[in-house]
């Protein structure tokens, strides 16, 4: 029986989050207690212990929750959980990170939401901000949690941090300078009750923000026009589908950007290494947020130049007798699978599936019948995708990565595209979109011409 301090904060999940909390709590002199139901981690355990911070694993205890002086959540712990849930209602608070990093920080903070792109969409800021000599720290969802820096003694001029809807979810004073919605799609519709609750918590990303701050928003969005009557701070927009009066429009030979300071237009050339209309809405929306930040045109292009997409968001793996295999482990929503086939003309084989997050594969089947010459479902979604594409087009079912990719092997000819992009979160087989998207290339980079891939 662990021996707990009579007051105490309650950092639940050992993740990367989880760790960084506790320490960052621990360094401002902050009693702190941590949890998480994984009786496996015991290395992070033991790494906090060494901090002098108590630690339970492998079950947890109400009374260690309503204890607590307020129950901080790693994004990834579902809010409606039973131990938070009876300990909120008898009183005890529970606070987000973005929250308690924003009552420390004193850095201006760029915040990049949306369904997809989010990563994309950070990344290319932060490259245009240090083409034009402003630094930066890049953390959030992207991967580096933002207290992270707090605990750092080198201060950037910025921050450019990758925010979810988990994260949003727990915000009272949270406020960032800058703040970019991309685009909202339905997702993670196995935690929030409804489609409606999703986009709530995505337009929270500008409810504490002043008239002195930015909001740049894709005026495609649904409910654009009522949402941003809410919005305090002054509007920048950017689309590719609907006009644009202040801000950025993309269009199929470029993007023009016209700001109050900015009259210019991006040239297709400098999109290159950028291929397909989300991009161009990524870099859009990256160019509007960095050049709040003092970003300079001659940046935003030199970091154009320059920039290369992050693994698994359609990375090209390899070539075998003519067919190209693509990975996009990262599309784990069905818009996302949307972008991706319309970067393919036709011939796509498409391998769908993993562990299911009450979404409707529907909407792919109009793009399915004019790109995809088959489709694999792949893991527990495998059922579900046979339901919904059969008819459509050859669908099978396969439970693993070996089996799929031997599948679209067999199925390919010349001139093919075999497209990872599952629709699905991973967890049915891998810890997360990044192993699941390794071992496609692994499988793939296995691959003999002729031959098909063996379980080694």
């Amino acid at each position: 029986m662990l021996n707990f301090p009579d007051t105490y904060e309650l950092v639940v999940g050992l993740g990367v989050c989880g760790i960084s909390m506790a320490r960052f709590l621990n360094s401002r002199g902050h009693c702190v207690v941590a949890t998480d139901i994984d009786g496996t981690k015991t290395r992070e355990a033991a790494s906090l212990k060494e901090l002098g911070i108590p630690v339970r694993i492998g079950s947890h205890g109400q009374k260690m929750f309503d204890k607590a002086s307020v129950i901080i959540p790693s994004p990834g712990i579902p809010l409606d959980m039973p131990f938070i849930r009876s300990a909120k209602a008898k009183g005890v608070p529970v606070k987000g990170e973005l929250d308690i990093f924003a009552l420390y920080n004193t850095t201006p903070v760029i915040a990049i939401t949306g369904t997809n792109g989010k990563t994309t969409t950070t990344e290319l800021v932060a490259a245009m901000l240090e083409a034009s000599g402003i630094s930066c720290f890049v953390g959030g969802n992207i991967g580096t949690p933002l207290v992270e820096y707090l605990m750092q003694d080198s201060p950037k001029d910025v921050i450019v941090a990758e925010v979810s809807s988990f994260q949003l979810d727990l915000t009272d004073i949270f406020r960032p300078d800058t703040a970019a919605l991309l685009n909202i799609a339905e997702d993670h519709l196995d935690r929030y009750p409804d489609f409606a609750a999703y986009a709530d918590s995505k337009w929270s990303v500008f409810k504490n923000m002043t008239a002195l701050d930015t909001a740049v928003v894709n005026t495609s969005i649904k409910e654009f026009s009522t949402r941003t009557k809410a919005i305090c701070a002054g509007i920048l927009e950017f689309s590719s589908a609907c006009p644009v009066t202040r801000g950025a429009g993309v269009h199929k030979t470029g993007i023009d950007i016209r700001t109050q300071k900015i009259n210019d237009t991006l040239a297709a050339d400098t999109l290159a290494r950028l291929p397909g209309i989300h991009n161009r809405e990524n870099v859009a929306a990256a160019a509007l947020a960095a050049l709040t930040c003092g970003a300079t045109m001659a940046g935003i292009r030199q970091a154009l130049n320059e920039f290369t997409l992050s693994d698994h968001r359609i990375a090209f793996v390899r070539e075998v007798d003519g067919v190209r295999f693509y990975n996009d482990s990262k599309a784990t929503n069905v818009d996302a699978v949307l972008r991706a086939l319309e970067s393919f003309e036709s011939n796509v084989v498409l391998i769908l599936g993993g562990r299911e997050k009450g979404l409707d594969f529907a909407p792919l089947v109009p793009e399915v019948k004019a790109r995809s010459k088959a489709v694999i479902g792949m893991g527990e979604a495998a059922g579900h995708v046979m339901e919904t594409f059969e008819g459509i087009c050859p669908a099978y079912a396969c439970p693993d990565m070996i089996c799929a990719v031997n599948k679209a092997v067999s199925l390919s000819e010349k001139g093919d595209v075999v497209l990872l992009s599952p629709a699905c979160a991973s967890f049915d087989l891998y810890a997360n979109y990044q192993e699941r998207g390794k071992d496609f290339s692994r499988v793939v980079n296995a691959i003999i011409p002729g031959e098909t891939v063996g379980h080694g």
